[in-house]
């Protein structure tokens, strides 16, 4: 993976993550000061927008980094924080196809069925997410099927 690879894969993934994290926390959280109020945060509406709006972002990047590093690695039998990654991967299609059919779904028994696979999904995404970052990677790694001469010149 290059570096501008890496850098979109982290941006979409805190602005995806973070603005989901803020909404939850605003949607299932909040306690509304006005008891007939529709939102439980003002600015709550503009929270699930952004969420919205930049998830087609994380898509484009686990794209972008699909073959190169997600495929070659799982087919090169790469041990180095497989575990992870493959979680990950498991997780990436149904939190995606989740979080489709949520804004799309007419009938409320749908939607809550949705909501809690695209929780569930999302939820198992962080955290792999964050413990495939934080985990050590080893100085082999580097060296791995999936980076060329050149790319781990960069």
């Amino acid at each position: 993976m290059t570096r501008g690879e890496a850098w979109l894969q982290h941006a979409s993934n805190l602005l995806v993550g973070g603005t989901g994290l803020v909404y939850a926390w605003m949607r299932y959280l909040v306690e509304p000061e006005d008891p007939f109020a529709v939102v439980n945060h003002p600015l709550e509406r503009d929270v699930q927008h952004l969420h919205v709006l930049t998830a087609p972002l994380l898509v484009f990047a686990v794209a972008l980094v699909w073959q190169r590093h997600v495929w070659a690695r799982v087919r090169s039998g790469f041990a180095p924080r497989r575990p992870t990654g493959l979680a990950l991967a498991a997780a990436f299609a149904p939190m995606v196809a989740s979080g489709y059919l949520l804004q799309t779904a007419a009938s409320e028994a749908w939607r809550t069925a949705w909501l809690w696979v695209h929780l569930a999904t999302s939820g198992l995404w962080l955290v792999a997410m964050g413990v495939h970052l934080v985990s050590r990677r080893p100085a082999a790694a580097d060296a791995g099927p999936a980076r060329s001469p050149a790319a781990r010149a960069r």
